[in-house]
């Protein structure tokens, strides 16, 4: 994963119990990605790279559920972030 700036960025919340598909709760270009990259990461938020997939997710806007065409891509992000958590728990012992 780059640490450079990135160009779009979006961030995802899903709740098996209320969702029927991970929905985008934020979405931006430029500064905006920006921010959300460092809010993420201020609060120890998992942060996985894919620019292309960003993009996409932005033109959708915040508040949509993913469409199913995305499904497979996002949930092998969400095992990644599950494996990340689980590390990061067992780092913290």
């Amino acid at each position: 994963m780059s640490r450079d700036k990135p160009k779009a960025a979006a961030a995802l919340a899903y709740d098996p119990e209320k969702d029927a598909a991970p929905r985008v709760v934020a979405a931006g270009r430029g500064y905006l990605a920006e921010l959300i990259e460092k809010l993420a990461r201020e609060n120890n938020v998992p942060v996985y790279r894919h620019e292309e997939l960003a993009l996409t997710l932005t033109g959708l806007g915040a508040g949509r559920e993913i469409p199913p065409g995305l499904y497979q891509v996002v949930a092998e992000i969400i095992a990644w972030v599950y494996r990340m958590e689980k590390k990061l728990d067992n780092n913290r012992g």
